[in-house]
């Protein structure tokens, strides 16, 4: 707690104050009267005081805007920005980081794989003490990887990390356009609480509703190459808009 104090510049009961609020997600307890907390609680205590003094927004309105309850408070871009570390944390963007030393004693390929899903975009590399470091998301993504190539999807069978390379520019395109349509729809017309509450069921929902459509169209394909003996036919993916400002 002490800790936490000093990197957010926040005393420790105004902190707990977040936490009975429910604005703040629950530290890790590794034994009785102990309590980790780690850079989600950080981020999440400098996003509720930045919404408090930039957004003039108090503690109730905070909650509600997590809460999916009505308010009156036009949102803006600069809201969306703070919003948006209290709404990743709820729908399982965790962004503390961890050694890549420790994937490797579970996966031998892991350094190799991180420094090849680095090239590409994939995930990012930190340095640290103990060598580099792994954001805990971008850790999922490695040990996917990892269990793909468990199951054969490796240099020997033609599978190699450089074939994930299209995931990355699909995955721009489709959040580009995700995002574009989502600011051009609440930016001025639509309050915080609502705004974040679309968010928190969107994200995950959209994940699987893209998931499920990749599937059916991918196993179409595979029967009809199979059955049929046609090729396969790739569209060229459309460049991602950029945003302007």
């Amino acid at each position: 707690m002490r800790d936490l104090e000093t990197r957010t510049g926040v005393n420790r009961e105004t902190i707990r104050v977040l936490f009975r609020a429910g604005l703040l997600p629950d530290p890790h307890r590794p034994a009785r009267n102990v309590a980790d907390y780690g850079e989600e609680h950080v981020r999440a205590i400098l996003a509720v005081r930045k919404l408090q003094q930039d957004s003039r927004m108090t503690l109730p309105q905070i909650k509600a805007a997590l809460s999916g309850q009505n308010g009156a408070t036009q949102i803006g871009a600069h809201a969306l920005g703070h919003l948006e570390e209290l709404v990743s944390g709820r729908v399982g963007v965790r962004k503390g980081y961890l050694a890549l030393a420790s994937l490797s004693q579970q996966h031998p390929t892991a350094l190799v794989d991180a420094q090849a899903l680095a090239r590409l975009g994939v995930i990012e590399l930190a340095e640290g003490d103990e060598g580099p470091m792994i954001s805990i998301t971008d850790a999922e993504l490695l040990n996917i990887w990892s269990r793909m190539r468990s199951v054969g999807f490796d240099e020997a069978h033609g599978f190699p990390p450089d074939i994930l390379d299209y995931y990355v520019k699909a995955s721009e395109y489709v959040a580009a356009n995700e995002a574009k349509l989502f600011l051009e729809q609440v930016e001025g017309h639509m309050g915080e609480d609502e705004a974040a509450a679309m968010l928190e069921v969107a994200l995950p929902s959209m994940l699987d509703f893209f998931g499920i459509l990749r599937q059916k169209a991918f196993l179409r394909m595979i029967g009809e190459r199979t059955r049929d003996g046609a090729g396969i036919k790739v569209k060229k993916l459309p460049r991602a808009p950029r945003r302007k400002g």
